[in-house]
């Protein structure tokens, strides 16, 4: 079983599609995901009663704070990471550099880094996309060797399990 740094943020469906189309999928595909969520994410979930499901994909514990000093790390180092559903301020952060969560430390501290897989399925408003800083951000991810998709509403969101590498 090989390990998936999977990454979300707060996006439309996170509460009904994260569990079923990416994270319960993934761990049949034999991965064993290390979920870190952001704290819109975990909130979301929390709310929506659907943070157990999410809990249920994984032995390791879903996370979405830092530890504190001496605190033992709660996942181990994946090769492989999937940022599913990305929104589009955490792309933006994410491009920029801009580390201010868990979620975002977790992918900042691996993007661009050689032999490491990172995939950014976003989820993104159509009048977002044309605000003259997206294209840039994109670029810059990809720049860094990150695969993108495009998460569209009526598509399933378990396609983007195909942009990984065997779990075996």
């Amino acid at each position: 079983m090989r390990n998936l740094g999977l990454v979300a943020s707060s996006c439309g469906g996170l509460d009904v599609r994260f569990a079923a189309e990416l994270a319960r999928p993934a761990a049949e595909r034999g991965w064993r995901p290390a979920i870190t969520l952001t704290p819109a994410a975990m909130r979301w979930l929390k709310s929506a009663g659907g943070l157990d499901d999410v809990a249920a994909c994984t032995d390791l514990p879903v996370r979405s704070e830092s530890r504190l000093p001496g605190e033992p790390r709660p996942h181990p180092d994946p090769s492989v990471f999937l940022f599913a559903p990305a929104s589009a301020n955490s792309v933006a952060k994410l491009a920029l550099g801009i580390a201010d969560n868990q979620a975002l430390t977790v992918l900042g501290d691996v993007l661009g880094a050689p032999g490491i897989t990172v995939v950014v399925a976003y989820q993104i408003q159509d009048t977002r996309a044309h605000h003259p800083a997206w294209q840039r951000h994109l670029d810059t991810l990809a720049g860094a060797g990150v695969t993108l998709h495009r998460l569209d509403v009526g598509r399933p969101w378990t396609e983007v399990l195909d942009l990984l590498p065997s779990a075996q």
